[in-house]
């Protein structure tokens, strides 16, 4: 006779699930038990933190539903900040939690039963697109399909630890159908109309237009437009289209695109603060949104039409009503993409020298996973992956820390290599018994230069001595080592480095390779943003304001 448990592993296997990241607990062992027979693939961490950024990296791998599994009280407030890095970034993932035995529950009174919490869904209300109480564990199919449902976002679910371990016949497989619903975009009409009076134009794809990328460069092609995407849209359509700008608009060359376009084509974007360096690009003449949100598309620049829709849908009805041949871009991109560089290239030598590098040695089909620190600034800014779904860094929170277990999910869909600094490296090191227990395709760069760097920069550069930002670390190759994982040291990050990274990524067992290295923030960094004053929606008081 099935259980709870045998239940939950079940809806799980008919939502499409593949891989469960989980740490086990007293309360949540039944369903260990139900997936020791199940299609899942069961990938055991060392921190219910890891556990979340792990199916984060996986989602954003795959585009599918990413999953935590974790016990009660302190696991599901462990997941916390890989949560709130998964929601602000719009990744669907779905963490389960067992809560306490419903036996021991009294509403109102925390009597303190073992992990027992006030008001545990509570806890994730601010940070997930919606929660759950599950006195049926076969109802998980329906947490899936919110998270996976447009706007994607993380959902949390809680299961009372006696439904897990239950038997009976309320447990048998029921039947469970999303209700699937193509609906035409609206506002087409509106948006088209003003892009027949515009000679300019420019797109904008951001994280919603990622799986959008045929139909936003068909639009583009047929606009003659160029394609700046954010960091969460990175390799939307690929290096080759000659309609991808491939660089940030915080530099002054490609800002310059902004600032000339007679109407902006945001695509799944919100416009948030780090990709407008908090909303200091001016408001270009027309402002065209598409997405299935038009109160998010609409919240930092005033849109003069949304076409609300799905980001592929909404970009393929536009197109239609274009022209079909290419339309002549209306800017030199090759022009604007040597002038940017340049630019960088006359500052930072060494630095561009690391990207070069990076470029040349890394596979086009290793996902690539960077944390908040300096290189993987670096990276995000003009690191150029071959395809979407091949580059992932936590803008949505910015939250240090995240590469290496985030790097455990994506490379449970494939060769992966997670890029850190020694800091937030240290977060999450036990991790290296993960991978090398799970004989994941992961390498993992640590650039070590003795402590937090970006924060040491921002000291000096606030015009203070840097303090409490250098760290003790320990010997990471030995460490590494005594985890039974292969690694290596290198000084720099030019030809050494690259022939070394080289060598671990071809080795599809998990290796370290450590970089002693320093280098210099990009423009990308705030303090470094050639925009400055206040936000353009944040206007100063009119002093006539109630005199009358």
């Amino acid at each position: 006779m099935a259980t709870g448990a045998d239940a939950l592993v079940a809806g799980l296997e008919r939502a499409g699930v593949k891989v469960v990241f989980g740490l086990p607990g007293v309360h949540n062992l039944p369903a260990w038990e139900a997936l020791r027979n199940s299609s899942i693939r069961l990938i055991g961490v060392r921190h219910e933190q890891a556990a979340a950024y792990a199916a984060d990296g996986y989602a954003r791998a795959t585009g599918e539903v990413g999953v935590a599994l974790v016990t009660t009280g302190p696991g599901a407030a462990n997941t916390l900040g890989a949560v709130g890095e998964a929601w602000a970034s719009r990744s669907p993932i779905v963490v389960i939690a067992t809560d306490i035995p419903t036996s021991l529950k009294r509403p109102g009174i925390v009597g303190g039963a073992l992990h027992e919490a006030a008001d545990q869904r509570a806890l994730f209300d601010t940070v997930v697109k919606e929660t759950f109480r599950l006195d049926d564990p076969a109802d998980v199919e329906r947490a899936v399909a919110v998270a996976r449902e447009a706007p994607r976002r993380p959902v949390f679910v809680e299961i009372p630890t006696d439904r897990l371990s239950a038997t009976g016949p309320r447990w048998d497989v029921g039947e469970f159908a999303v209700d699937v619903v193509d609906e035409e975009p609206e506002g087409v009409a509106e948006a088209a109309e003003i892009l027949a009076s515009c000679w300019k134009p420019l797109v904008w794809a951001g994280g919603g237009a990622i799986d959008a990328g045929p139909e936003v460069a068909e639009l583009a092609r047929r606009l003659g437009a160029p394609i700046i995407t954010t960091y969460t849209a990175k390799g939307l359509v690929g290096r080759e289209d000659p309609r991808a700008v491939l660089l940030p608009p915080h530099l002054p060359a490609v800002g310059e695109l902004w600032d000339t376009c007679d109407v902006l084509i945001a695509i799944g974007s919100d416009l948030d603060g780090m990709n407008t360096m908090n909303w200091r690009l001016p408001r270009p003449p027309k402002v065209i949104a598409l997405n299935v949100d038009p109160a998010d598309a609409t919240k930092n620049y005033v849109a003069d039409a949304v076409v609300q829709g799905d980001a592929a849908a909404a970009a393929h009805a536009l197109a239609l009503g274009l022209p079909p041949a290419d339309a002549p871009v209306w800017a030199d991109l090759t022009t604007v993409r040597r002038r940017a560089r340049g630019a960088v290239r006359g500052d930072h030598p060494e630095e561009i020298r690391f990207l070069e590098a990076f470029a040349r040695v890394v596979p086009d089909d290793v996902t690539v996973v960077v944390d908040m620190c300096i290189p993987g600034y670096w990276l995000s800014a003009m690191h150029a992956p071959a395809g979407p779904r091949k580059f992932q860094y936590p803008m949505g929170w910015g939250t240090l820390g995240y590469a290496f277990p985030a790097a455990l999910g994506a490379a449970a869909a494939g060769p992966t290599l997670s890029v850190s600094g020694d800091g937030g490296f240290l977060f999450a090191v036990g991790e290296l018994a993960t991978a090398k227990q799970e004989q994941l395709p992961l390498t993992a760069l640590v650039v070590d230069d003795g402590g937090y760097g970006m924060l040491r920069f921002d000291q000096r550069h606030s015009g203070v001595e840097p303090y409490g930002v250098d760290l003790a670390t320990p010997d990471f190759v030995v460490l590494a080592e005594s985890f039974g994982i292969r690694a290596s040291r290198v000084d720099g990050l030019s030809d050494d480095f690259a022939a070394t990274l080289a060598e671990h990524l071809a080795d599809p067992a998990p290796s370290l390779l450590v970089a002693r290295a320093q280098l210099a923030p990009p423009p990308t960094t705030s303090p470094r943003w050639h925009r400055t004053g206040p936000p353009i929606w944040a206007h100063p008081p009119d002093p006539l304001a109630g005199l009358g």
